[in-house]
């Protein structure tokens, strides 16, 4: 069958066999080529030097062979390119030694890139299987055990009711069934035990892929240079990528039984159409490996949990839509009559203003700060941690259905930046050393590492301190453009000032949490190559904690300057704080700090998740890949004028974008789990927002996955990593946050001291009046009044001693009575909400009961097999022992009849001497005396049955 007409044969060897598991591609270039007749080598002639490059082998599986191409490389343009060239052919050749199979490509261009095919054979599979103890099915199965009564009832009903949901995967149905089969590390001696139906299809596709890619990182070139691993040879340029291929094309056609698992996967996970269905988790894993199917899984569980916190948080805002008719406090101060003439918000120009003015603000408050909030901010808080504790149930549940039970962590190799510079210290110390025999261990200490640290150090220190100048800025941009729009004649102008700034002031804020977190990024990146990590994980959990770190300060650091710092250090009417000796520290709105905090975090959170997560992601892979299309349009014209016919599956591989890693998928649902938990009490609809961009997010990510990457390496890993410890680090944070807004940035606490210790009628009436303050228009200091005003006292917001009293403006008692309370309901809630975590942690086991029974009925059939084996081969070996004894005493038996009839013969005949064992024999020979046949035949079996003893005992 022709390749081009069948899709599926793009993924094997040109004899439609073999198929292919992995692919190198490099970059090659020939100076000049001649036609030569296939007995003639392929030579390249370097400058230091001559190095055979070999002749091409023969099809292994016979196929024709083509004129070989003799090329001759005249003075290469690159002394290294001649090096690199021996490099490939000795890793090459060392591949071969392993057991890999290869096929090239025919370089029938002046210069391009070679795809390399590599396939492993049964032999190399089995082999490898068995060193990295890959769990495998046995034919041994058992039945689960059935549910019955009222559990069994509703779990039939809750499975109808999700039957909809569910992906329309061919074989699901038999991956749920009761049917339980064992599992067991492939062993080459136990091939008998498990189910080998094809030896081409027993070890899945990512498996194959996996256990290609431990070869190729643990290949060494110690002739050529002295490396490890291919992912050093692609640092050093070597080769310019190494991937598995995907299952062919994602775009489907036909039944769902004659899709390949990346069709299925396009067409019941990756389209924004499927976003109401489950995730098919276990096809993911199977497609992707087990790192990128604990992502998934724990994306689709975090969304999940979103649904009950949206509820909530919607039923919180409606009640403070309900009850802001009847909010005594906003009332008051919509209320003219009450005629609270506030102090100027700003020197000369401003002028006294009411405070009915500010009754918008005020009715907008008591949407997100009522009695409701404080009852959310809790419950969120057990939400945190029933979340964590339900994904560990979840993640044992998957470690026991993906075979992850028990796994042992693999021995790493070091990364190539690491054996580079230890290289180059090994070298260092031999010119240094007198003793030239003198070998050793080395390795990288701390002194190597120190000036990486000092730079770590001091890098992140002055990141912060980008990120507070930043905020800083804004603040000066906030104060100045207030007090220009306060000087404009237009009064509709001056009324929007508040607003006008606010929102002004947050988009530019949300720009440059944008452009900082890419330069954050990749500044993360560079200082952790600085800390010269041993090893990928070690590289990949230092990255995480730097970039979170940095990206955390930078994304709440103008959220906690509102929520804590706005307004705290303003001053007092003749007293104000200045910057730059001319503008007025910014206060807070009238109805209070966290209408302002609640605008801030939705604009930064709804911004961050559109621009960043959604259309960075959208668009600048679109834009990579245009680019790279317009940039190759020359090239792939020329390959399709000498490669006539149809691409095959590397090429349009090798055209996708290669994959990165998790972090930057890991980073953007932490940072919204930040805003989530940690200010939640400001911004109940939080959780909302965030389920409806994770329903997007989702498909987005396998859309992206699916058909805009390459396909990653299946990658064994037990959870999430250092992710977990950072979201529970998150949620114990957040306990603290809430209760510091709810105590400091909200008026929930005054509200309560004012109701159970000054109100006379144990109501909110005159509220309002009891939290302003009394100011005298002449303690101004001069040039900051308004001028032509009549006023004699203002009022401004806060807990402070009236003019007419002995101690003037300072703190009163009430200031001190609401400090107290602040702290006490932070001690409380705070020991409250951890108490209550603490005791749902409890509650909910880590393990499923289930999980548990089945993992101890494991181990005990596992056990009953191998003791059956075991007696079984003991029976073997003893029948096989009792033939063989058996067929002995026979054998001794007819030897012993056939000397007893042949005794007779041998004395009948003329001089025949009976045989003497005694020394006597050797003396002279004296008269024989006459025995009798008793006494021969008695001596003749005695001597055999002496031969067989020492026979047997041998």
């Amino acid at each position: 069958m022709d390749m081009d007409q069948d899709p599926r044969k793009r993924l094997y060897f040109a004899d439609g066999r073999r198929k292919v598991d992995y692919v190198l591609v490099f970059h090659y270039r020939k100076r000049s080529s001649i036609r030569g007749s296939p007995s003639q080598h392929r030579l390249s002639i370097i400058s230091n030097g001559s190095y055979h490059l070999g002749v091409e082998e023969k099809d292994p599986e016979g196929g024709k062979e083509e004129p070989a191409e003799v090329v001759v490389d005249v003075g290469p343009p690159d002394p290294a390119e001649g090096e690199k060239i021996m490099i490939r052919e000795e890793f090459e050749g060392s591949l071969k030694t392993a057991g890999l199979e290869i096929e090239r490509d025919k370089e029938n261009k002046a210069h391009g890139h070679a795809f390399i095919r590599l396939h492993a054979p049964w032999q190399v599979l089995s082999r490898e299987a068995e060193f990295l103890k890959i769990k495998v099915q046995t034919k041994k199965s058992y039945e689960l055990r059935e549910e019955k009564g009222l559990a069994a009832t509703m779990n039939e009903v809750w499975r109808k009711l999700n039957q909809p949901f569910q992906p329309k995967v061919p074989h699901q149905e038999q991956e749920n069934s009761r049917t339980k089969f064992l599992t067991h590390c492939f062993s080459r001696d136990k091939l008998h035990l498990y189910n080998i139906q094809s030896k081409d299809t027993f070890f899945d596709n990512a498996t194959r892929s996996r256990i290609v890619y431990e070869i190729l990182r643990r290949t060494a070139c110690t002739r050529t240079c002295q490396t490890m691993g291919i992912t050093t040879l692609i640092a050093n340029g070597v080769y310019d990528s190494a991937f598995p291929l995907h299952d062919g094309d994602f775009h489907s056609s036909g039944q769902a039984e004659g899709k390949n698992e990346r069709q299925l996967l396009h067409d019941e996970w990756a389209r924004y159409g499927a976003f109401y269905k489950y995730q098919p988790i276990d096809l993911i894993r199977k497609y992707f490996g087990e790192k990128i199917g604990l992502y998934f899984a724990w994306l689709g569980v975090y969304t999940q949990l979103l649904i009950p916190a949206s509820l909530v948080g919607i039923i919180v805002f409606f009640y403070g839509w309900a009850t802001v008719e009847t909010n005594v406090p906003s009332l008051e101060m919509c209320d003219e009559t009450q005629n609270f003439t506030m102090c100027p918000l700003c020197d000369r120009v401003c002028d006294y203003w009411h405070l009915s003015t500010a009754c918008g603000t005020a009715r907008a408050s008591h949407l997100f700060d009522n009695p409701a909030t404080v009852f959310f901010a809790i419950f969120m808080s057990l939400w945190a941690a029933m979340f964590l504790e339900h994904w560990k149930r979840r993640q044992i549940s998957l470690n026991y259905s993906w075979d992850l039970t028990g796994m042992e962590e693999e021995e790493e190799h070091p990364r190539p930046k690491y054996e580079t510079i230890l290289l180059q210290k090994r070298q260092r110390k031999k010119k240094n050393k007198k003793n030239k025999n003198e070998t050793g261990h080395e390795k990288l200490t701390w002194r190597d590492r120190l000036p990486g640290y000092l730079i770590n150090i001091s890098s992140i220190l002055f990141m912060f301190g980008v990120t507070c100048s930043a905020v800083f800025s804004v603040i000066i941009y906030r104060i100045t453009i207030s007090a220009l729009m306060a000087m404009s004649p237009d009064p509709d102008v001056k009324s929007n000032v508040r607003v006008t700034v606010t929102a002004t002031a947050v988009i530019i804020n949300l720009v440059v949490i944008l452009i900082l977190d890419e330069i954050y990024g990749m500044v993360a990146a560079w200082l952790t190559e600085l800390e010269i990590p041993k090893t990928e994980t070690n590289f990949e959990e230092r990255l995480i904690l730097k970039a979170f770190v940095l990206k955390f300060m930078n994304a709440y650091a103008p959220i906690f300057y509102v929520a804590f710092f706005k307004g705290r250090f303003a001053g007092r009417p003749g007293d104000y704080v200045y910057v730059f000796h001319d503008y007025r520290m910014e206060e807070c709105a009238p109805g209070g700090c966290l209408i302002e905090l609640c605008i801030q975090l939705s604009i930064i959170m709804l911004g961050k998740q559109l621009i960043q997560n959604n259309v960075f992601e959208i668009g600048i892979p679109k834009l990579k890949k245009l680019c790279r299309t317009l940039k190759d349009k020359d090239r792939e014209a020329k390959e399709i004028v000498e490669q006539p016919g149809r691409r095959q599956q590397w090429h349009m591989d090798y055209d996708l974008e290669p994959f990165e890693g998790l972090t930057p998928e890991y980073m953007e649902m932490i940072i919204q789990f930040g805003f989530v938990s940690l200010f939640v009490a400001s911004f109940p609809l939080a959780p909302l927002f965030a389920l409806l961009n994770n329903v997007i997010e989702i498909r987005l990510d396998a859309k992206k996955f699916v058909t805009e990457l390459r396909r990653p390496d299946a990658v064994r890993t037990k959870d999430i990593g250092i992710w977990y410890n950072i979201l529970s680090g998150l949620g114990k944070f957040s306990v603290i946050i809430n209760a510091f807004v709810i105590s400091f940035t909200s008026d929930f606490i005054p509200r309560l001291v004012y109701q159970y210790m000054y109100s006379e009628t144990g109501t909110m009436h005159g509220f309002i009046n009891h939290t302003l303050s009394y100011f005298n228009v002449s303690n101004f200091k001069p040039g900051t009044v308004p001028s032509m005003s009549d006023i004699t006292v203002c009022r401004y917001k806060d807990y402070r001693e009236p003019p007419w009293s002995n101690e003037p403006y300072q703190f009163s008692k009430q200031y001190w009575s609401v400090l107290a309370a602040r702290l006490g309901f932070v001690i409380l809630f705070q020991n409250l909400v951890i108490i209550m975590s603490m005791l749902v942690a409890w509650l909910i086991p880590d393990m499923p009961k289930n999980i548990s029974e089945q993992l101890k009925k494991d181990k005990t059939l596992l056990v009953d097999v191998f003791l059956n084996e075991e007696k079984e081969k003991l029976q073997l070996i003893q029948s096989l022992f009792s033939k063989d004894l058996t067929h002995k005493q026979q054998d001794e038996h007819q030897q012993q009849v056939s000397d007893k009839t042949s005794l007779p013969l041998q004395q009948s005949q003329p001089g025949f001497l009976p045989p003497s064992s005694s020394p006597a024999s050797t003396a002279p020979r004296t008269r024989a005396r006459a025995a009798s046949f008793s006494q021969f035949t008695r001596q003749m079996s005695m001597s055999p049955r002496k031969d067989v003893t020492q026979h047997t005992a041998v």
